[in-house]
């Protein structure tokens, strides 16, 4: 693949390589082929720095991670967010097009509004409640409307994984410790492994383009109370130490989604199966969850 001036284009670029699921890729991509660069390394609010580092590095592939993910946070800094989950996705989406690079552009469930009782599709109209979901749907636009043919949205959400604050870290914690926990029934989701939406975006960066919205979440659903006594169960706790509370009584400044449970129909136009139950992800992820769990913050789903 050569970009316009004739220079051959080769490997992948990890825009915010020092978030989970950034580093999840950087685990599966050789590491010869491959520029992961954090956001010390590369500041994607900074256009110019964003459009030398595809033209110089000429990437095949360009997988953004970097967001702001304060979801709390931008309720009081929408400005902030915006310059970071849309600004810079403009700048990275035409960066891309001009070299002739693909795009994937990693997305949330917060776009939509967290409502009804069945599977928001990849088409499906959103309508964010918070400075966070609107800042994150303006990048999504900014990404399709700035390179069409080459950019690819996948949404994904309630992740977990070996690295960072998760509320899955959170919750083996507690429960090696044998601690009670109270934790939300009124939020139901799709815990969703980083391991397993890595390599579907390796999977996508290696195939055919698919510009256009995929969801990357695992199959099924529960809430966050049946997930922590799923893990406790798995780390060999009590579960009746995990209690049920409602949202309201964790007051956040944001209001989380009561429905975050997305579709997958796009999945069959790639060839690609959907990923897994959540369930069966969470038991495979496990061991390698708890070899390196250490003590996390309080999770925003949960009350000590």
């Amino acid at each position: 693949m050569a970009d316009d001036g004739g220079r051959r284009m080769s490997g992948w670029l990890i825009t915010g390589a020092g978030g989970l699921l950034g580093g999840e890729l950087r685990a599966l991509l050789p590491a010869h082929t491959t520029t992961a660069l954090t956001h010390h390394e590369l500041d994607v609010t900074d256009p110019d720095a964003v459009a030398d580092a595809v033209a110089g590095l000429r990437p095949a592939v360009v997988v953004n991670c970097a967001a702001w993910t304060d979801v709390d946070g931008a309720e009081a800094h929408e400005a902030g967010a915006l310059a970071v989950n849309a600004t810079a996705v403009r700048a990275l989406a035409r960066a891309c097009r001009h070299t002739g690079a693909r795009l994937l552009h990693v997305s949330t469930d917060y776009v939509f509004d967290g409502t009804g009782r069945t599977p928001h599709a990849e088409d499906a109209r959103p309508a964010p409640r918070t400075a966070y979901g609107r800042t994150k749907l303006a990048g999504e636009r900014a990404a399709l409307t700035e390179h069409p043919a080459g950019a690819t949205v996948v949404r994904t959400a309630w992740l977990y994984g070996a690295a960072g604050r998760t509320f899955v870290g959170t919750m083996a914690e507690r429960a090696r410790a044998g601690e009670q926990v109270r934790v939300v029934d009124d939020q139901h989701g799709q815990p969703t492994w980083a391991r397993d939406v890595a390599e579907r975006l390796l999977a996508l960066g290696t195939g055919p383009a698919r510009p256009g919205i995929l969801h990357a979440t695992a199959g099924g659903r529960t809430t966050w109370y049946e997930l922590a006594r799923e893990v406790y169960r798995l780390a060999g706790a009590d579960p009746a130490l995990v209690t049920p509370i409602g949202s309201a009584d964790l007051n956040r400044p944001a209001p989380r989604p009561a429905w975050s449970v997305l579709g997958h129909e796009g999945w069959h136009a790639t060839g690609l199966p959907p990923l897994r139950h959540w369930r069966t992800a969470l038991h495979a992820a496990f061991p390698a969850l708890t070899a390196t769990v250490t003590d996390h913050p309080r999770s925003p789903a949960c009350a000590r």
